[in-house]
């Protein structure tokens, strides 16, 4: 057990350095092909953090192991909302931009409807993998036309700087091999701490005599979640907690639309019948919790971010009780 347990930690160690290095590489291959701080920020940067989700899920999905595949997207996403946005409020309540009110979370609650739906079957086919990845691929691009005519300078001074903190080595004239060698480096990082996480995982759910479900919502969603746990705080310490509600929309859709588009693509994913049964429920029951939150004012309150710990206790209490 003790062995079983060890591995997970250090597949979840590698995952997020490998998705570290991997967003390094990637925003500086992003920044040779001469795209703008404002469009690396809206695509690369913005999914960087799920990338451990990914690889976890595409490799659980690739050995046969659907129900963590399936379990970390849905697990991860509740924990976004209840966990990190929770924390994040009683740290410093985060600001609600206009944006987010009026476009990103609107469609977070359409789509996670529409994942509920796909599910519904028993099965998240192919067809549903091309649905989910073309609505993500027509929504970013929507975005990043939209935001970059709405960008005030500062703000563009803002992702210029988190850009070029990204960016390795930006005045070698190696940066296109630099850049190449971190997205390789970043690649094979995310695939063994991948291997070993759904390994470690699986061995700890036969032996704690757990379904692979529940160590999905768990211990494997809590782990990949660190990355965006670790930005949405660093973000508020420094008074950017305005960043942590875009952040979170920003990873449940590329969660939902990209990781299980992706896995799905991959291979078909059958659902398990409690997941459906409960855990997409859950998923947009504490998603659809955000509606009066979000309309309550400029910011979420410390008292509201109480209330969206005391939902994810109360479904992580419910998950062991069961």
């Amino acid at each position: 057990m003790i062995t079983a347990v060890g591995i997970v930690a250090i597949g979840l160690m590698t995952l997020v350095l490998g998705g570290e290095v991997l967003l390094r590489g990637a925003v500086g291959l992003a920044t040779l092909l001469r795209l703008t701080p404002a469009v690396i920020g809206l695509t690369v940067v913005a999914a960087g953090t799920s990338v451990p989700e990914l690889a976890v899920s595409a490799i659980a999905a690739a050995q046969g192991n659907p129900d963590i595949a399936v379990a970390n997207v849905v697990g991860s996403s509740i924990f976004n909302i209840g966990f990190i946005v929770g924390i994040v409020a009683l740290i410093r309540p985060p600001a609600i931009t206009g944006n987010t009110i009026k476009l990103e979370y609107p469609v977070l609650a359409l789509v996670t409807l529409m994942a509920v739906a796909i599910a519904q079957d028993g099965w998240i086919n192919r067809v549903d993998a091309v649905l989910c990845l073309s609505v993500y691929a027509c929504f970013t691009a929507y975005l990043v036309t939209l935001v970059r005519t709405q960008l005030s300078a500062g703000e563009v001074a803002e992702l210029r700087e988190e850009v070029a903190e990204l960016t390795p080595d930006p005045h070698s004239t190696k940066r296109l091999l630099v850049s190449l060698a971190l997205v390789a480096a970043g690649a094979a990082f995310l695939w063994a701490g991948a291997q070993a996480t759904v390994g470690g995982a699986v061995t700890m759910a036969r032996l704690l005599g757990l379904s692979d479900r529940l160590i999905g919502l768990t211990v494997v969603s809590v782990g990949t979640g660190l990355p965006e746990v670790v930005t949405c705080v660093v973000s508020c310490v420094r008074g950017r907690n305005d960043v942590a509600i875009a952040n979170v929309i920003g990873s449940n859709l590329f969660n939902i639309l990209g990781i299980l588009g992706l896995s799905a693509l991959l291979v078909p994913l059958p659902v398990d019948p409690t997941v459906n049964a409960s855990d997409v429920w859950w998923l947009l029951g504490i998603t659809l919790l955000w509606l009066p939150i979000l309309f309550n004012g400029a910011r979420v309150n410390r008292w509201e971010g109480g209330l969206l710990l005391a939902v994810y206790g109360t479904y992580l209490l419910g998950l062991f009780a069961r």
